[in-house]
């Protein structure tokens, strides 16, 4: 089956720490991808995000305007941040890690993400 993200249901969330005192949170407003679903094998199933950096909100105009500039996310040059799975390892009927390339500013990471199947 194959399923597009849907924004009334989902959202990209973020925490950070700020200076090892308080924790900023933070979303992303526009983002698409797809979801491949295999029922049958969940191992094979697969999804695949685009996030766009300059929608980045932490309920601080000043702090995302800084976080959009170069010294971060540098939206002009890197428009987007995107994660493509790899490989979907299932812990048990309803939870699962799901591994992919995170890519940021063109810096491509292996993240493993928590999964619960609802």
């Amino acid at each position: 089956m194959s399923f597009k993200i849907d924004h009334s249901h989902s959202q990209i969330q973020f925490t950070v720490r700020h200076m090892m005192i308080s924790k900023v949170r933070g979303t992303f407003e526009k983002y698409d991808g797809t979801f491949q679903m295999d029922e049958q094998n969940p191992e094979k199933s697969v999804i695949n995000v685009r996030i766009e950096t300059a929608s980045i909100n932490t309920r601080d105009e000043k702090r995302d305007a800084h976080l959009r500039s170069a010294d971060f996310f540098d939206v002009e040059k890197y428009p987007y941040i995107t994660f493509q799975s790899t490989r979907v390892e299932v812990v048990d009927d309803m939870n699962a890690k799901l591994h992919g390339d995170l890519t940021i500013k063109n810096v491509t990471k292996p993240v493993v993400l928590d999964v619960e199947y609802n």
